[in-house]
C-alpha cells in the first residue's frame, strides 16, 4: 500500500473529508434556493444537481467510514461527481470567455467542483460498484439530463443561457462519458482484487 492509498483510508482524513462535503453540500442547497423557490413539486428532486452528487459522496463517505459500502450510492456518487464536477469548471470557463470576467464566486466553484470530480475517481479503488450498480446510476444521470433540457430545469447561468441546446447536447455526451469511465474505473478495480 503506498501513503496515498493510506492516507485515502484514514479515519481522521475521513471524517474531515465528510466533514467538508456536508457543508459544501449544505451550501449547494442554499445557492439553489432561488431556483427551487420558483420549481415545480414534481421536478425538486431533480434540481440540485451538484450538491445532490455531493450528498450521494458523502453517505459513500458515512458508510466508509464504518468500513461498509453502499454501491447504488456510489454509483450515484461517482457517476455524477465527475459529470457535476466538470460541468461546472466548462460553464464557468464558457462564461468567463463569453463576458470575460468571472466574480469570485464563480472561481470557487470551478475549485470545489474540480475537487468533486478529483475525489470521486480517487475513491474508485473502494466501491463495491457492479454493473447493475452502474445500470442504475446512468438512468438517474441521463434521466436528470431530461428534466434539466427537455423540462428546462438546468441551472441558470445568464450570459449563456442562448447556448442551451448547444449545452444540453454536451451534458448528453459527457453523462455518456462519465458513465464509460466509471465503468472502467470500477470494474478495473474490481479485477485487481
Amino acid at each position: 500500500m503506498n501513503i496515498f492509498s493510506y492516507i485515502l483510508k484514514q479515519r481522521l482524513f475521513l471524517v474531515m473529508l465528510f466533514i467538508v462535503n456536508l457543508l459544501g453540500t449544505i451550501y449547494g442547497y442554499i445557492w439553489y434556493e432561488p431556483q427551487l423557490s420558483v420549481t415545480e413539486p414534481i421536478f425538486l428532486l431533480f434540481v440540485p444537481d451538484s450538491p445532490t452528487a455531493s450528498l450521494f459522496f458523502t453517505i459513500f463517505l458515512g458508510f466508509f467510514i464504518f468500513g461498509k459500502n453502499v454501491p447504488y450510492i456510489e454509483a450515484l456518487a461517482v457517476i455524477t461527481l465527475l459529470k457535476y464536477g466538470i460541468w461546472a469548471v466548462v460553464m464557468n470557463m464558457i462564461t468567463l470567455l463569453e463576458t470575460g470576467s468571472l466574480p469570485w464566486t464563480g472561481y470557487m466553484l470551478v475549485a470545489s467542483h474540480g475537487a468533486m470530480a478529483v475525489q470521486g475517481l480517487l475513491y474508485a479503488p473502494y466501491y463495491k460498484i457492479k454493473v447493475r450498480h452502474i445500470l442504475f446510476a446512468a438512468v438517474w444521470t441521463l434521466h436528470n439530463d431530461v428534466i434539466d433540457y427537455v423540462f428546462g430545469q438546468m441551472p441558470v447561468y445568464p450570459s449563456i443561457m442562448s447556448y442551451m441546446n448547444e449545452i444540453g447536447y454536451f451534458t448528453f455526451w459527457l453523462s455518456m462519458a462519465c458513465i464509460l469511465l466509471t465503468y472502467v474505473v470500477t470494474q478495473k478495480s474490481r479485477s485487481n482484487q
